[in-house]
């Protein structure tokens, strides 16, 4: 071994065992040394600007600084962290923000849409605002889902769908609420109810049951046309939906797979009553300014009404 390694001009460490036995010395590529070197390098360079290593109870928290402002308004300094950091790239969005949303403010409802660059302030700011705030129940795009949260892509809209009525909604919030009948009504009551409804809208129902149905709606005992209406196409101002189109909010009548499966989801509803129809007030969680943004993009979302 120790003559091969001579013979092969191989450089060894000098290392010897028995006699014939010996290390060889392969050193590592140059470049991939002073790689090695420039991330210890960088390694000290980082610990000495960044938060790096514990100290007694705390860590060393590096020379580099962020400078941002308080909820006081005065200007802060801070050593790096990823909490400083956001608060002033979000600071310095917000006042890039801040002239379209004085503009907005300035602006009447009906003429931000005639107004190229402020509706494209609301797709883009309202859309972020959208989906921070209001996605997690009305999913993402405005879809919603039945039996839950409203959709308000469609152009339905149960407390109504100007400016001023979404605004209300936003700052006031709302809550919806319908009786359950179980205790009211018997299954037949409510199956016969179940079925006018279903026949409001063009569905599948039994014709006997349904002229029973209509006048248990327009008695005083189901009483329903209090809330929906005599024509049963509902009443805004108090958030009753309209049970003569095809929308259904409560009832998961759609993704009911035949004819009982949705005359079972409306005497769901009818029986069992809801108390989901709650929206919280935002009002001093939003600015005033981001409700007008968020009443803006929400009316177009659905086509207004």
């Amino acid at each position: 071994m120790a003559d091969s390694a001579q013979n092969q001009g191989v450089q060894t460490t000098g290392h010897v065992w028995d006699e014939t036995l010996q290390e060889w010395n392969n050193p590592l590529p140059v470049w991939w040394t002073y790689s090695f070197y420039a991330t210890i390098v960088f390694a000290l360079v980082y610990w000495t600007f960044y938060p790096s290593w514990p100290f007694g109870k705390s860590f060393l928290p590096g020379m580099a600084q962020i400078t941002y402002t308080n909820a006081q308004g005065q200007e802060e300094s801070w050593h790096w962290n990823t909490r400083a950091k956001l608060l002033k790239e979000t600071q310095e969005a917000n006042a890039q923000q801040m002239p379209y949303y004085a503009k907005l403010m300035q602006t009447p409802f009906e003429q931000i849409g005639k107004d190229p660059e402020l509706s494209s302030f609301v797709v883009s700011a309202g859309k972020v605002a959208f989906s921070d705030n209001c996605a997690a129940c009305h999913q993402a795009g405005g879809a919603g889902k039945v039996g839950l949260f409203p959709n308000l892509a469609d152009d339905d809209w149960i407390y109504g769908g100007s400016h001023e009525k979404i605004q209300e909604t936003l700052v006031k919030g709302r809550r919806g609420y319908m009786p359950p009948f179980a205790e009211a009504l018997d299954a037949a009551q409510i199956d016969a109810l179940a079925n006018y409804v279903l026949s409001l809208s063009g569905g599948q129902a039994d014709a006997a049951k349904v002229a029973t149905g209509k006048e248990l709606f327009h008695s005083q005992t189901a009483a329903c046309y209090y809330c929906h209406g005599d024509n049963a196409k509902g009443r805004q101002d108090v958030g009753a939906a309209n049970l003569t189109d095809k929308v259904w909010l409560w009832a998961d009548v759609p993704g009911a797979a035949d004819a009982e499966g949705k005359l079972a989801a409306v005497k769901k509803v009818i029986s069992g009553g809801m108390a989901k129809g709650v929206m919280p007030a935002w009002e001093g969680r939003l600015s005033p300014e981001q409700i007008k943004l968020l009443t803006v993009y929400v009316h177009e979302l659905g086509g207004g009404k």
